[in-house]
């Protein structure tokens, strides 16, 4: 429950001041949990939403992907229990009005409680809660509240009204006319993007002569009402997830399950973070069809808080829609069962999914790669801002940067853009001091600039800067593309 919240601020102030992300509607003073996308940011998020895809379907022989509708029969929920159970457990603060999520509520005491040295004290108040809420019991959480005197933020009193349910869908009306008297024209924003990939289970695995086991990816928005929306672009009301969920044989589960577990968390160390700044957290609280389930979870400057699950489903929703839709999802499996030795026949496959947050992914990235370094010497203060983010997922790989605006050096650094730009993305600035420009790429976390200078035109030769190290070399112009190319490949 470390906690770094100027940290956390910086890295907010930053992702604004250099168009990474602006609060939704800001000119009309903002919605809450509603975050833009900046010229930076849209980069970044495309960046890391392409390294997932890729590593998903490109690299594995038997995931493909879909794109499903955000829209989708009201009835897919109904079969999937998020209509009767698509809950958060709320408590209101009779003084201030104020509505809280309880799990929030208490989490936020028990880092004061660290904070003042309770750290024992604090995890035993979060081991009663996981225990009330699995069972829940909503009065046993009430009196946890008050027996540790949680106050409101806004109001300090700790008059509080009684626990209650609170279903975090979006509804609205689909068609263009108000539903005739009896009618139900309810539908959905989709709370989550799993359920576009279980309705076309059998559509991919036949049109795509899939064989068990395989897996179908998705990328998308979800949208989920979210009373107590915090913590920046950690969770938000309007999301996007990157899901996959993979089918397997009856009975494999658990060696899936194990496989899946181990190859995210590798995917998120190939980012060349520190294992230490990653762990597993095993839920206490498994769903009620669910056999396995974990979080890997990320050191933020907030603490370590979820970034991706891995669940192992069974066969609860292809048997939930088989259920409601009155049509079969079940796979004919020709391999011969060793114990039988016949095949293994008609079954309804059983699930491990993998679902990742990209706006948590996002914000992953950004905490890892924000330092501010003291570059001070005995003759001069300095200081930088720097992201040090992977070269793959920059948004801008490679800067040219003519060391003046004359002399006939911008010419040449925009043939070299010309060069570059089909086969990465590339910036051409020529205004301020080579050094300010430096600063300024550094914040954007480019990982090269490329300084056009008198030199060049007498051998065809320019300065590489390395963002990092800040090393600086001559390399002919030619081979500037493969530097890069190297680089983020």
């Amino acid at each position: 429950m470390a906690n770094d919240s100027n940290r956390f601020q910086a890295i907010i102030s930053h992702c604004k001041e250099y168009g990474f992300i602006f609060p939704s509607s800001e000119i009309y003073d903002g919605l809450q949990a509603v975050y833009d996308y900046g010229q930076m940011g849209s980069e970044l998020k495309k960046n890391i939403r392409d390294y997932w895809w890729k590593s998903m379907t490109q690299l594995h022989d038997n995931i493909v992907g879909i794109d499903a509708a955000i829209f989708m029969h009201p009835t897919t929920w109904k079969a999937s229990g998020h209509v009767d159970n698509f809950n958060d457990p709320m408590i209101d603060n009779k003084d201030s009005k104020k509505r809280y999520r309880v799990d929030h509520l208490i989490e936020a005491h028990a880092d004061k409680m660290v904070a003042d040295g309770r750290k024992d004290e604090a995890q035993g108040m979060l081991d009663e809660m996981e225990r009330l809420d699995a069972k829940n019991d909503f009065a046993g959480l009430k009196k946890l509240i008050t027996d540790h005197n949680i106050t409101c933020s806004i109001s300090g009193t700790a008059n509080w009204t009684d626990i209650r349910q609170f279903n975090l869908m979006f509804s609205t009306e689909f068609g263009s006319v108000a539903a005739e008297e009896g009618e139900d024209n309810t539908v959905y924003l989709r709370p989550e993007t799993a359920q576009g990939i279980f309705v076309n289970f059998l559509n991919v695995q036949k049109t795509g002569r899939m064989k068990v086991p395989f897996g179908i990816a998705q990328i998308g928005k979800a949208f989920r009402n979210e009373i107590v929306a915090r913590q920046f672009v950690f969770r938000m009301r309007e999301f996007e997830q990157m899901e996959m969920q993979f089918f397997v044989r009856p009975g494999t589960e658990g060696e899936w399950y194990k496989y899946w577990k181990e190859a995210r968390l590798q995917w998120h160390l190939s980012l060349g973070i520190s294992p230490e700044s990653y762990r597993y957290h095993d839920h206490v609280k498994l769903a009620h069809y669910a056999k396995e389930a974990c979080d890997i979870e990320f050191n933020f400057p907030i603490g370590f808080k979820e970034v991706e699950g891995i669940h192992s489903r069974g066969d609860f929703d292809l048997s939930q829609h088989e259920k409601f839709s009155k049509k079969k999802m079940q796979y004919f499996d020709n391999d011969i069962d060793p114990a039988t030795g016949k095949p293994f026949g008609n079954y309804i496959p059983y699930v491990i999914e993998t679902s990742i947050g990209l706006d948590r992914m996002f914000l992953l990235i950004m905490s890892h790669a924000y330092e501010e370094q003291d570059l001070s010497t005995a003759e001069k203060a300095d200081s930088r801002v720097v992201l040090k983010l992977p070269a793959k997922l920059s948004p801008i790989k490679l800067a040219v940067l003519p060391l003046t605006k004359k002399d006939g050096l911008p010419e040449i650094a925009k043939s070299i853009m010309d060069e570059c730009k089909s086969h990465f993305k590339s910036f051409y600035e020529e205004k301020d001091s080579i050094g300010k420009r430096y600063r300024r790429m550094d914040a954007l976390g480019t990982p090269f600039c490329i300084t056009v200078d008198h030199q060049t035109k007498e051998d065809n030769t320019v300065t590489v800067r390395h963002r990092d190290s800040m090393e600086q070399e001559r390399i002919p112009i030619s081979e500037i593309r493969n530097l890069v190319l190297k680089a983020i490949e």
